[in-house]
């Protein structure tokens, strides 16, 4: 029986476990990368563990989310990330090279690499066929130290691609098909892997939007072979010699299979306030459009900026639309201003913003109230955006640009012609905005600068024996890490700064939840199905340690944030009867009794005592040999400490 290509990739590297389906396995990382919102605390929690330098064949810092300098606090996040990488051997991708996926994807990736990022969106690299995961900062931070990184060994879904795609259908069509089969978390416990004769239609830039959006599905990651196209792109990047052909087994057996006939497919949209919220334009009929934001890690590449050019060219935005255009990275955007593509975008009326994550995670652009923006972004959670009654589409570069110019959601496929653009040959390549680490000889030199804002990792304890506390939230299905920790250029300054940022946990369900769980000193919250959705930011989890959650019971959880509490010692519980969730409500009194005895006893199935209602409710607690004994020690800090002093 042959091997599917997620295979090949997870047996060169394991580390620790056994190939079966659900079991959990540890690989080894070649790979990784930090972005400034979640980095400065990844590094923190890298100098706790004591390693000098970085044991990764490449760990890369990049600076693409808080750009925004309207105080001190991100200039002197980016000063102290600057210098830990200079000390501790990561390279450090400036602010202006770009966002991490797409630089990443240019300059470092490697097809057959693992690569883990603190950063949701990092499976992007497997448009170029490397085993590339979202994980939380602590987690890049234990295999920047040498450590192995443990997921589940997962399912592995075929996605058959046949046929070609149409005239103005892009590869954002082809995943906002996926969620519109499978939802936002049809893929928790999966990789996507793409083959078919259709893979071959499909560049490197397009099959990156595609992996790229795949976090939104839930899933582990996503991946496309490496093949001649794979080649041309590293070719073109000055990059060929990393190239290897890698594709699954003509008898490779998969978990399940999903059949795409590209030539099927048309434009859609999103709409608010989901990923999987998919309509085409006949479902979503006329609507009038207030902005339009092009760029983003899903959508920012050279080709998909080629094509907006194209179709603003002698052309003027709509005067009731405000466009913006952010090009990922700074390769594409020193292209674009040398063959004249930028000058069309701008002789257009378009706002160009810097090569940055921007009105993505809500840092700047946000819309007038109640008003309809189009993104070419991957999400569009309620809040997201910046104004809370904003409506938010989803949609595809080609889509986007034609409604700029009418002022309403417009069908590109009426623009007439479409352009052939081509991935280039040459890239034009230009590092000199990457700096490159100390020599090891003169790490020691090297001051680490801190600025006041950059606070310690929160405290932390051994599990105690019983729990007895209060419930401190109440949520429903499908709650976001933007529900739970939200982002925007208010808040995302304070990452570097537990205490402050922790008064945000919430607010956006709960204005009064930071003071509630505060004062109860210890709580727990209780949600239901896919929470915690979303991006990887681990401060979902450290803001809730910090305001003393000790417990999430919930119907289930979406795979990084379950990773992130157990690394912060949260206990993640699941309901073993669903309807049990209606069986407790905010403000009752509950009780765990001798959970830490149970724990150490491997015990899956505990009791959860109603105290105020008299209820006994089971539960699940679903901890490994390993992650049980993260929790006993308090969280993966812990843990690693006490591992490394062995």
């Amino acid at each position: 029986m042959g091997l599917t290509l997620t295979e090949k990739i997870l047996k060169a590297h394991l580390v620790d476990g056994e190939f079966v389906k659900g079991s959990e396995i540890g690989i080894r990382i070649d790979q990784t990368l930090t972005q400034d919102a979640t980095g400065t605390m990844a590094y923190l929690e890298y100098e706790a563990m004591g390693v000098p330098r970085v044991k990764t064949e490449k760990s890369v810092a990049y600076i693409d989310h808080n750009t925004l300098q309207s105080g001190f606090e991100n200039a002197d996040d980016h000063r102290f990330i600057g210098s830990v990488a200079k000390k501790h051997g990561i390279y450090f991708s400036r602010p202006g090279n770009g966002i991490c996926h797409q630089v990443h994807l240019e300059r470092f990736g490697i097809p057959g690499k693992t690569l883990i990022g603190s950063d949701s969106h990092t499976p992007t690299g497997g448009g170029i066929g490397m085993i590339a995961i979202g994980a939380g900062g602590l987690d890049v931070a234990v295999a920047m130290g040498g450590g192995a990184y443990y997921i589940t060994y997962p399912q592995i879904v075929k996605v058959n691609l046949t046929g070609k795609l149409n005239d103005w259908v892009s590869a954002k069509d082809v995943i906002l098909e996926v969620l519109r089969r499978i939802s936002v978390k049809g893929g928790v416990g999966k990789v996507m892997e793409y083959c078919g004769e259709g893979v071959k239609t499909l560049s490197v830039p397009e099959r990156a939007t595609i992996t790229n959006m795949g976090a939104e599905l839930g899933a582990t990651t996503s991946i496309f072979p490496s093949d001649e196209i794979t080649q041309a792109f590293l070719k073109a990047q000055d990059r060929g010699d990393v190239w290897t052909e890698l594709k699954a087994d003509d008898d490779a057996v998969y978990d399940e299979v999903i059949d795409i006939d590209l030539g099927s497919l048309v434009p859609q949209a999103a709409c608010p306030h989901s990923p999987d919220n998919v309509k085409n334009m006949e479902e979503i009929g006329k609507l009038k459009v207030d902005q339009v934001c092009i760029g983003s890690c899903t959508n920012s590449s050279y080709v998909d900026m080629m094509k907006v050019a194209y179709i603003l060219k002698g052309k003027t935005v709509d005067p009731s639309v405000s466009l913006a255009i952010a090009p990922g990275s700074k390769q594409v955007l020193n292209m674009l201003a040398s063959n004249g593509a930028l000058a069309t975008m701008i002789d257009a009326g378009a706002r160009i913003l810097e090569s940055a994550c921007g009105p993505c995670i809500g840092m700047g652009q946000a819309p007038n109230s109640g008003g309809v923006s189009l993104r070419t972004f991957n999400r569009n959670f309620l809040g997201r955006s910046g104004t809370k009654d904003g409506q938010i589409y989803l949609v595809s570069p080609e889509t986007a640009a034609a409604s700029a110019l009418t002022g309403y959601l417009t069908d590109p496929r009426t623009l007439g012609e479409m352009p052939k653009i081509q991935v280039p040959e040459q890239f034009k390549i230009n590092d000199n905005m990457v700096v490159a680490p100390a020599a090891p000889e003169d790490m020691d030199s090297v001051e680490v600068l801190r600025g006041p804002n950059i606070k310690p990792y929160p405290e932390t304890a051994p599990l105690v024996e019983n729990i007895e506390c209060q419930v401190s939230l109440k949520v429903g299905d499908n709650i976001t890490t933007d529900h739970i920790m939200p982002a925007g250029a208010k808040i995302l300054p304070l990452r570097s700064n537990i205490p402050a940022i922790s008064q945000h946990c919430f607010t956006v369900c709960d204005e009064d939840f930071p003071r509630r769980a505060k004062n109860m000193g210890r709580s727990i919250i209780v949600g239901g199905s896919n929470y915690g959705q979303g991006s990887s930011r681990e401060h979902a989890a450290l803001a809730p340690l910090y305001l003393g959650i000790k417990a999430v019971l919930v119907k289930s959880f979406a795979r990084i944030h379950r990773a992130n509490l157990i690394n912060a010692g949260i206990l993640p519980l699941t309901f073993v009867n669903e309807a049990d969730y209606d069986k407790i409500n905010q403000g009752d009194e509950i009780a765990i009794e001798n959970v830490r005895g149970d724990i150490q006893a491997c015990k899956t199935q505990l009791t959860v005592k109603n105290k105020t209602t008299g209820a006994e409710i089971p539960v699940l607690c679903e901890l490994t040999g390993r992650t049980k004994d993260i929790i006993l020690a308090g969280g993966l800090l812990d843990y690693t400490r006490e591992q490394l002093s062995k």
